[in-house]
Parts: structure tokens; C-alpha cells; sequence
């Protein structure tokens, strides 16, 4: 493995990495031969690859009760984000959602694409459900009655979402999906639509650093619970994917592009960030890169600058103060490929491929 990163970076050999445990992962499933877990995994990946990697930091039982808890959740979800559903519809499935998966021939057709598949083979999932311990089904049962109720009265998104999908939100067909709040981009525009044309792009991205502003006060938050945390397999469940919050929230903060198309971190970026949180150093030192890389990205002539730089400069202090910050070097741009490493590897992988068949 250090042959590919001395070649073409850490991105890369943590790719490589990152490919291979989840080849390990399948091959796991694939032996199962339960036909419920085996879709169960395989929806798993497909409504979230990035959530599927997380979950393989689990041991086996709880890592199948993670599994089940976030299909529940995704299905749900679903319903609420499906604006075909009238709302006296809608409301009361999301209310008694929690009490639906003890039945395992309910069935509720909605979504598009892997969504409307995981609904139509939900049972799938039931199944699996009913097979957990009771403490799991128990667990599963009072978030998802908290999780359906909260939507029910429209206050159950998570910011960096939101705050990343403005486009696709707001294109949705047949209707938007609207969930920055009202509070802040009606400083802005009188219609919240109004931010995604062109002519509108200063006020635009004022209101996106707002957006970002605000869901950084969470992030201390964070960092206290999570260093509270004792078993590192939990940890590392916790913490990646809130560093990958964080580095969302810098790459989006003064980027227009979330008005114009898809704004996501790269994977190779993503996948660093898998394999090396491991610790809560790792997640100190990875909170410290990312909300420096976004307070370089800080316009002094942005009207919530002297906020936006208190709350990250709150950030790096909480970092520094626990003496346990390294150097990773993470970037939010692009990294530089040199084709000449490129072709070598190609070659070197080529060669051990053909002396590998030679052997044969």
C-alpha cells in the first residue's frame, strides 16, 4: 500500500483502502443466506454508500442493528420527502411510523429510484428488524416515534444538508422542498427560488455563509461528546461522519456553486478522512484543518464575517487546548496528479497482474 501513496498521494492509497474493506464487507453479506440481510446490506449501499462505510467500523451485532436503524429512518425519510403525498396522508403515516415495523406485511409505496425500491421490498427490512434483541427494537421504536413526529411538524432536517442540497431541493419535481429557514434568507430575496438565479448571486452567497454560520454552533457540541466517548468503534462511528460535516461546510461557505449544481467532497478526500479518524486526536486535528480551510475562505465584507470567524476561532481553540493536535494536511481542492506516477503504477500493477498469471 505505501508503493500507491508514495506514487500518487494519501488520497489514493486510502481509496485503495477504503475499496478493499468494502469488498471484505460483501463477501460477509454474500455468505449470509438470509435473503432479508442480504438486501438489507445491499439497499444499504445503494441510498448511502458514505453511512455503509461508516457502519463497517461496527462489530457484527451491532453493526446489523445500525443497519436495520438506518433503513427504518431512510424509509421514513422517504415518505417525508415525497411532496406527491397529500399532506393528510403523510402526517399520520409519519406519526405511527415506529408502530409499523413490528408488522412485517406493511407496505406503503413512495419514493423514486433506490427510495421507492426500499419501499417496495420493505419487508425485507421488517424482517430483519424482528430478528434483532429487544433492547435494539426497542431503541429503533422511540427514535423513529421521535423522528415521525418531529417531521410531522416539519422541524426534522439536518443543517449541512440542507444547507449543501439547496438546488436539488429547490428542484424537486412535482414540487419544492423548501427547509432553509425563513429567518435568514428573507433578508436576502423575497423568494427563497430567487437565490438559484444568477442575477442574484452576491445575495446569494451572503445568505450560504449565514446558513454556514449558523450550523457551525453545533460543533463544539460535538467535540464534547464525542471526547466523552470510551469504545473507539463508536467513536469512530460518531466522528467521521461529523468530520465530514465540517469539511462540507468549509467547501460549501463562499462557494457559489451550490447554486448552480452538485457540491460534494471528493472521494478520495472522503476516504482519507474514513481511514484516518481513529482517535479523538484524529478528530481534534481534523476540526482544526477543515475550519482553518474555512476561515481562509472568510470576506471581511461579508456581513456575518466577525460571527462566522468568532465561531471557527471558538473551533480551533477547543482543538488546540487538548494538546493532541497532529498535522494531516487535508485540502479542500483538487489534488495535483503527475501522469508520469500514474503510468508507472499502471505499469507496476500490470506487471504483477502477468506474474501472477505466469505462476498459474
Amino acid at each position: 500500500m505505501g508503493v500507491v501513496g508514495a506514487l500518487l498521494g494519501p488520497e489514493a492509497e486510502a481509496l485503495v483502502r477504503l475499496r478493499a474493506a468494502a469488498c471484505r464487507l460483501r463477501r460477509e453479506v454474500a455468505g449470509d443466506d438470509d435473503e432479508h440481510w442480504a438486501f438489507a446490506y445491499s439497499m444499504l449501499h445503494r441510498v448511502s454508500r458514505s453511512f455503509a462505510i461508516v457502519i463497517q467500523q461496527l462489530g457484527p451485532d451491532l453493526r446489523n442493528a445500525v443497519c436495520v436503524f438506518y433503513l427504518v429512518l431512510r424509509a421514513l425519510d422517504t415518505v417525508e420527502d415525497d411532496t406527491s403525498i397529500p399532506t393528510e396522508i403523510k402526517v399520520p403515516i409519519l406519526q405511527e411510523f415506529h408502530c409499523h415495523i413490528y408488522n412485517r406485511d406493511w407496505h406503503f409505496s413512495c419514493g423514486t429510484k433506490d427510495c421507492k425500491i426500499l419501499m417496495d421490498k420493505f419487508h425485507y427490512v421488517l424482517t430483519a428488524f424482528l430478528e434483532l434483541g429487544s433492547g435494539y427494537q426497542e431503541a429503533i421504536e422511540e427514535i423513529t416515534r421521535r423522528m415521525g413526529a418531529g417531521m410531522a411538524k416539519f422541524i426534522c432536517k439536518e443543517k449541512v444538508n440542507i444547507t449543501r442540497d439547496y438546488l436539488e431541493d429547490i428542484n424537486e419535481i412535482p414540487k419544492s422542498r423548501m427547509f432553509w429557514p425563513r429567518e435568514i434568507w428573507s433578508k436576502y430575496v423575497d423568494k427563497l427560488e430567487d437565490l438559484k438565479y444568477e442575477n442574484n448571486s452576491v445575495k446569494a452567497v451572503k445568505c450560504l455563509n449565514e446558513m454556514v454560520t449558523n450550523g457551525l454552533i453545533h460543533t463544539e457540541d460535538c467535540l464534547r461528546y464525542m471526547s466523552a466517548l470510551k469504545d473507539i468503534t463508536i467513536l469512530r462511528f460518531c466522528a467521521i461522519p461529523q468530520v465530514m460535516a465540517l469539511a462540507t461546510y468549509a467547501l460549501c461557505y463562499n462557494n457559489v456553486n451550490v447554486f448552480r449544481g452538485v457540491v460534494k467532497l471528493r472521494r478520495g478526500l472522503t476516504a482519507r478522512i474514513i481511514n484516518e479518524t481513529n482517535s479523538m486526536a484524529d478528530v481534534y486535528t481534523a476540526f482544526y484543518e477543515f475550519s482553518s480551510l474555512l476561515a481562509e475562505k472568510i470576506d471581511d465584507n461579508d456581513p456575518n464575517a466577525s460571527l462566522t470567524r468568532k465561531r471557527v476561532n471558538a473551533i480551533k481553540e477547543t482543538c488546540k487546548s487538548s494538546g493532541l493536535l497532529e498535522r494531516r494536511g487535508y485540502d479542500l481542492d483538487r489534488p495535483k496528479r503527475n501522469p508520469a506516477m500514474i503510468m508507472m503504477l499502471l505499469l507496476l500493477l500490470v506487471a504483477i497482474f502477468l506474474g501472477a498469471l505466469y505462476r498459474r
